[in-house]
């Protein structure tokens, strides 16, 4: 057991120390290298995600994802931008959701394969936004479009584990009010600190004092991990998504305290340089390669639903890419359809929830973790091509 431990700390130290000199050299992002890494790692046994340490540092490292991707959303920016900005995200949406049902009843998925087929998080989306710079248009019409994608597929998980963790009707319409009771909470809260900040400037100020004061120095990232933990234990009371809390926790931080410059660097490079990159590795290490490829060298249930799934997740985003053609180019509009195309999380959630539930079967299951790792690896290639051509 202690040499198991030992040998986990190492396997990882070395990913986090070459995956960067490996990115560079095969012109990759770090992301999907993790992955990869992680998945070959756990094929021959060196590293094992049953470890509870590992799951947790994991998970950890998930959670401060969600909330990066939180800092990269500045509300008031979004809601400055012009309204047939929102009305075409919309319309992004609804067309990938009823591309989604039309695409399930045709090919005649599980209701599980039709929720996870246009389900959106931005957690990687704050990975793109380090590497590329959040400042680009289509980065910017991402994060609008996910973060409203982000709700509704946080609704359509909360839904799903609701339907399988209660006992009838009633206890599912109050899971579902105590959600919309939280959300209608946070929009109060937002209403409530503009307000107070507008008549009391000072007030930011004195919550994050100039790091240049010696009373200043960290104040502006322990008030952020103060709050950081306080949505996640919040979230743990309600019983809700607590990435969702983490996500709220980091839009908070970047509406109110955007003035702070240096602060989204010193969480940003505590995040993407330790916490984050295990993520990466443990949701690699999920997938379990010696089912999928050694036994019976490739099942063929498998394949056809992983294949299926793919083709229909990237095929009903391009699509509903077009809907955004009136406020940006083609180039654009496809950056942030495979900009949206990595819902990794989310897709291993409710195909764990499902599986455990009987839902779905163990097939199904490991062609979902297969699929989400593939999407986060060809997205982060055709995204770095597509950057690479000159408009």
């Amino acid at each position: 057991m202690e040499s198991e431990k030992i040998g986990i700390i190492l396997a990882i130290s070395l990913i986090l120390v070459l995956s960067p000199h490996l990115s560079k050299f095969l012109r990759l992002p770090t992301a999907p290298i993790e992955i990869v890494l992680g998945s070959a790692l756990a094929m021959f046994g060196i590293i094992n995600i049953e470890n509870e340490h590992f799951h947790f540092i994991a998970h950890v490292g998930f959670l401060y994802l969600m909330f990066l991707a939180g800092l990269e959303v500045n509300l008031k920016s979004i809601f400055k931008m012009p309204k047939v900005y929102t009305v075409q995200a919309f319309y992004f949406l609804a067309t990938m959701w009823g591309l989604a049902v039309l695409l399930g009843w045709i090919l005649d998925l599980p209701p599980v394969l039709i929720i996870i087929l246009p389900l959106i998080s931005i957690g990687i989306l704050a990975t793109l936004s380090k590497e590329y710079g959040k400042e680009a248009p289509w980065i910017k019409i991402a994060f609008l479009v996910g973060t409203i994608g982000e709700v509704l597929s946080i609704i359509a998980l909360t839904v799903f584990e609701a339907y399988y963790s209660v006992n009838d009707i009633e206890e599912l319409l109050s899971k579902l009010a105590l959600l919309l009771g939280f959300l209608v909470a946070v929009w109060l809260l937002y209403i409530m600190f503009r307000t107070l900040f507008w008549w009391y400037p000072e007030l930011k100020s004195t919550l994050m004092p100039s790091s240049k004061t010696v009373d200043g120095k960290y104040q502006d990232l322990r008030l952020s991990m103060g709050i950081f933990f306080i949505m996640v234990s919040i979230m743990l009371k309600l019983h809700l998504e607590v990435a969702f809390g983490a996500f709220i926790a980091g839009v908070f931080i970047s509406t109110f305290f955007h003035h702070k410059k240096e602060l989204e660097e010193n969480i940003s490079s505590f995040g993407f340089g330790f916490l984050v990159p295990i993520f990466f590795i443990y949701v690699g290490a999920s997938l379990e390669l010696k089912a999928i490829f050694i036994k019976d060298f490739f099942q063929e249930e498998i394949f056809i639903t992983s294949i299926t799934l793919l083709a229909g997740m990237f095929f009903i985003r391009i699509v509903a890419a077009f809907t955004l053609s009136f406020i940006t180019g083609k180039r654009e509009a496809l950056l942030i359809a495979f900009a949206l195309a990595m819902p990794l999380t989310l897709m291993i959630a409710i195909a764990t929830i499902a599986y455990q539930n009987h839902g779905i079967q163990l097939f199904h299951y490991n062609a979902v973790v297969l699929v989400s790792l593939l999407e986060v690896i060809i997205s982060m290639v055709v995204i770095k091509l597509l950057v690479k051509e000159k408009p």
